[in-house]
């Protein structure tokens, strides 16, 4: 069976239109919630400041019997001089009951971590300090690892783009990269959603996971391209989307073979890796099939759209049938 993506390419775009606005709509929320303040929810990693993660002591009796208040633990953090905190009511790993409270706020010392642990205690229960999670990063290395995750990305695209025009034409690298922009806003927007209504956060792993992303995706994408390159020089004279059909059904085994095992290597991560390498890994999943469908049906359809709209298939179509009307 052939598969004819020119045919419906209108559709394959309104689909990645929806998804990328959707994506958008949600970054535009969380910049407006005064809890997040940008696009994507960032941890520690880039914002600075201290991360407590505290989980009941569900063994002392009656420490567990009352769910946690969440209008109580701002109150104390209030009280605290803490009330710009960013708070979020967590699940227990081991009874997957929300019995656990966690706090992005400022940079606090060990004495005021201290208090503000005491104050929870009263108020909602004791916490087991076995679970109990602190993190302290500084604003100047949250702000350096987001602006050298920027500039990574931003080397990458150039570098592509230097790369896939030497080795084919500017149109097919300006479309590659277009695909790439496809995938890398696609990953955000999913995670700008997660983090309104999961409290996902992103962390520099996440940028690592961008660029895992695009390389992933332009590999497929040069797949694609060299076929149809060698396509055109073989038959010169056949419609452009004719030949990236064509190119798109030859390799389209590869693709989701490439796609598909390694998509089961990154479940495992996501399953059974460990809560570091859990949002990573998910990342990597939304990224890799945002790539390997912005390569059949983004980046290939829209360099269709371009050939025919420039006319050179027309153009050496004509040119051949005048050859042999003058040879008759």
């Amino acid at each position: 069976m052939k598969l004819s993506i020119n045919k419906s390419r209108s559709l394959w775009w309104a689909v990645s239109a929806a998804i990328i606005l959707a994506g958008i709509i949600s970054m535009v929320i969380s910049w407006q919630n005064p809890d997040i303040r940008a696009p994507l929810r960032p941890s520690l990693d880039f914002v600075g400041g201290t991360r407590l993660q505290f989980e009941r002591d569900c063994n002392k009796p009656g420490n567990c019997d009352q769910p946690i208040d969440i209008n109580v633990v701002r109150e104390v953090a209030k009280e605290q001089g803490l009330g710009e905190s960013s708070i979020q009511i967590i699940a227990d790993k081991e009874t997957g009951k929300d019995n656990g409270v966690l706090i992005r706020t400022k940079t606090l010392d060990v004495e005021q971590r201290t208090k503000l642990q005491n104050a929870l205690s009263e108020k909602i229960g004791f916490f087991d300090p076995q679970k109990s999670q602190i993190d302290t990063v500084g604003p100047t290395v949250g702000q350096e690892l987001f602006r050298s995750g920027v500039i990574a990305l931003i080397v990458s695209f150039i570098g592509i783009i230097i790369y896939l025009t030497f080795r084919f034409q500017l149109d097919y690298a300006v479309f590659a990269i277009i695909a790439l922009l496809h995938d890398v806003l696609v990953t955000a927007g999913v995670f700008s959603i997660l983090g309104l209504v999961l409290g996902i956060e992103v962390d520099s792993l996440f940028v690592v996971a961008l660029l895992t992303i695009t390389g992933f995706s332009v590999n497929d994408t040069v797949v694609i391209y060299d076929r149809i390159r060698e396509t055109l020089k073989l038959t010169p004279n056949r419609p452009i989307a004719d030949i990236v059909d064509d190119a798109v059904n030859q390799t389209l085994t590869r693709s989701i073979n490439t796609t598909f095992t390694t998509l089961l290597t990154l479940f495992a991560i996501f399953l059974f890796g460990g809560e570091t390498l859990k949002n990573f890994a998910l990342a990597l999943i939304v990224g890799f099939v945002a790539g390997a469908y912005s390569s059949i049906f983004v980046a290939s359809t829209l360099l269709t759209w371009w050939r025919e709209h420039k006319g050179e298939s027309v153009e050496v179509t004509t040119a051949e049938s005048i050859d042999a009307s003058a040879d008759q």
